[in-house]
């Protein structure tokens, strides 16, 4: 099952590097090992550390979103046909007109789980399970009965909603908003160079447009920025007048944020501007810069391969995998006065639990990754975030098919 494999990859590199570094450097693009010194530089902190008369949001609980939990497994569990959606990771969503929600995934099992809550292996591990790389779950109401699974192909024979150009690459989802009547949405292209789990690498970022009222296919696919080995898309947030789009930087164990913004609403509105080491804006992309947390050994902040950026009144509030210890469970928020950065005050919010539980059941391949917000959902005063959870075992996934969903957790944010 090389693609399951290989998607597990993409979140664990990090985690991975201490032993793998040889391996995960072939991850890197060209372009982004030939970048010089002055390129990968730290922003410099061009605003000041404490919002004048603003203090940081005051973290109370985080606590598990049990509502949302139960939405999806209730609809993964009890579906019937061969395209039902029962399980994915990447975990973006979406508010689209009409009191609808998107969520938004990447590697995803499809088919039925059956009554012990095992499911069968995918096709190409001689099963019936249909794996694709990415997906929609549409929700139009509040219960596992108003969710819908949206997938390319046919019911019959389901594939990838953004299908890839051959067999040897695939699409994994990124963030995506709604801007000028249709879903703006942005993945990124990766190509399959040998047969090993880590032969793949990024090759380039596109936005898929989706017409609003037939998410079944994109309408439209264009090339964004892609030159400087940036993943953009991880996080995408409007504030002031512009649409900002964030980025990563993956060198494996060590992974960092860069930012750009396009001014409006539309991400195809213009060009981009990335934010650079003197803390200004450049049309260039080469000269995007590395995002500063000053407390940090080396002054920049390291983020996972999926993270959040939410206005909350003036303060930005970062959700990110901790990924400074491997296989952390620990999920982080920093603050900063500025959509940019810098980043401070990182606080530990939330231990993931699912690593020690089936540990405790005698699994310890268990693990959780790539926390981010989801803002458009959340009460005012909190936050709710999801992370996802995997094996690295494959055939943990057919055994148990409720470790391969994401986990909600609802953030009280305070005075």
């Amino acid at each position: 099952m090389l693609r399951i494999t290989r998607q597990m990859t993409r979140i664990k590199m990090g985690a991975l590097a201490a032993t793998l570094t040889a391996t995960l450097a072939l991850v890197v693009p060209s372009a982004a090992t030939a970048a010089t010194a002055a390129t990968r530089a730290t922003a410099a902190a061009a605003v000041p550390l404490v919002c004048p008369g603003t203090p940081a949001p005051a973290v109370t609980t985080a606590t598990p979103d049990a509502p949302l939990d139960d939405m999806f497994v209730n609809y993964a569990d009890h579906g019937a046909g061969n395209d039902h959606w029962t399980g994915a990771d990447g975990t973006y969503s979406a508010a689209l007109p009409g009191d609808r929600e998107l969520w938004i995934y990447s590697d995803t099992f499809l088919g039925h789980v059956n009554p012990d809550g095992s499911r069968s292996p995918t096709i190409s591990d001689g099963g019936t399970t249909p794996f694709i790389n990415n997906s929609f779950v549409e929700e139009t109401g509040h219960a596992s009965i108003d969710l819908k699974t949206i997938h390319g192909g046919s019911a019959s024979d389901p594939k990838a909603l953004m299908p890839p150009p051959d067999s040897t690459h695939w699409y994994w989802a990124g963030d995506a908003i709604v801007a000028d009547g249709t879903l703006q949405a942005v993945y990124q292209e990766y190509d399959s160079f040998g047969s090993a789990a880590f032969d793949f690498a990024f090759e380039r970022n596109v936005l898929a447009r989706y017409h609003l009222g037939d998410l079944s296919h994109p309408f439209d696919v264009r090339q964004l920025p892609s030159s400087a080995g940036i993943a953009w898309g991880v996080w995408i947030a409007r504030d002031g007048g512009y649409t900002y789009v964030y980025g990563v930087e993956d060198l494996g164990a060590n992974k960092y944020m860069h930012v750009a913004r396009v001014r409006g609403d539309d991400l195809l509105g213009g060009a981009w501007q990335y934010y650079t080491v003197k803390g200004t804006w450049s049309p260039d992309e080469s000269a995007s810069a590395r995002i500063a947390e000053p407390a940090a050994s080396d002054g920049t902040l390291r983020v996972a391969n999926e993270y959040s950026v939410t206005r909350v009144g003036n303060v930005y509030v970062l959700v990110t995998q901790n990924i400074l210890q491997a296989f952390s469970p620990e999920i982080d928020v920093l603050f900063s006065c500025s959509p940019a950065g810098p980043f401070t005050d990182r606080t530990a919010i939330y231990d993931e639990p699912e690593h020690n539980l089936y540990a405790g059941l005698g699994d310890p391949d268990v693990y959780a990754y790539n926390a981010h917000a989801h803002p458009e959902v959340s009460p005012p005063g909190h936050l709710v975030i999801s992370y996802n959870v995997n094996s690295l075992v494959n055939t943990d996934l057919y055994r148990d098919a409720a470790i391969y969903r994401a986990r909600f957790i609802d953030l009280r944010l305070g005075e």
